[in-house]
């Protein structure tokens, strides 16, 4: 556990695995801590020295109530994989970090050495704008209905509805660990930049500047951010491949662990 004083805020991360292998950073979705990433960092870090930060206005990282674009989130980003020293870093991310990740490799592209984007998008599409409208509303009237609401709710975009049946306590799981987070009027200002930043975010037509190995990966059935916007991103980024995990939903790296595991590892070990 450690911190850096960047960008005008405190960075809270953690590191994971040997300093002498190669360095990864994971970057969360919307939620934005480092924690939501379960699984996979123990399994990366037997290989990787694995970092783990949480964005500004989640976790134990500053609670700003300025700075939030997918632009300065990666300047946030970009200052910690200089800070320590790692060199150019396989940056992994999931959603919101897919599109965290893509202006690091536009804007620090010296910080990135592969650019996997996980349930990711490169701008919205008629469909999230509609989606998130109503994500926004449901956290901007939270305070009458109390956080567990929301995440519920939540949990219908987030989940594959298969694996929500055969598995409906682990999605109880997760709506008891995000529904215990402190609900105050400055956390849901917060969330609700955090959805505006999203939905600002708009990088399609610079991605053809990417030159770094990518990788995109969805899960088949993501409600949240259906397929078709990872093959967007592989079509407009050079190079990029694409990977569909059959019966995945958004969260595809939880559903899936030893699939996605599995294309992401080796993925990785190619470069």
């Amino acid at each position: 556990m450690a911190t850096l004083e960047t960008q005008g805020i405190t960075l809270y991360y953690e590191t994971f695995g040997e300093p002498s292998n190669p360095p990864v950073m994971l970057l969360s979705g919307l939620g934005g801590t480092g924690a939501s990433w379960s699984g996979q960092t123990a399994r990366l870090a037997k290989s990787y020295f694995v970092v783990v930060p949480d964005h500004r206005g989640t976790g134990r990282s500053t609670h700003s109530q300025t700075g939030y674009s997918t632009i300065q989130l990666a300047a946030d980003m970009s200052s910690l994989v200089k800070d320590l020293d790692l060199g150019p870093t396989h940056i992994i991310g999931a959603s919101t970090g897919g599109a965290i990740g893509q202006m690091m490799a536009l804007n620090h592209p010296d910080t990135v050495k592969t650019l996997t984007l996980v349930s990711s998008f490169a701008r919205f599409d008629s469909f999230m704008r509609r989606q998130f409208e109503l994500r926004r509303k449901l956290v901007a009237e939270s305070g009458a209905r109390g956080a567990r609401e929301v995440y519920e709710a939540y949990s219908l975009f987030l989940f594959a509805p298969r694996f929500a049946r055969e598995h409906p306590e682990s999605v109880e799981a997760w709506i008891d660990r995000a529904a215990a987070q402190p609900v105050t009027p400055e956390n849901r200002n917060i969330a609700l930049q955090r959805i505006d930043m999203i939905a600002a975010h708009d990088a399609l037509l610079r991605l053809g500047e990417i030159r770094q190995s990518c990788l995109a990966v969805c899960g088949e059935l993501d409600f949240c951010t259906p397929l078709p916007l990872s093959e967007e991103i592989a079509r407009a980024i050079p190079g990029c491949e694409l990977a569909v995990i059959p019966n995945g939903g958004h969260l595809v790296e939880r559903e899936q662990e030893e699939a996605f595991f599995a294309i992401v590892s080796e993925f990785l070990g190619r470069h």
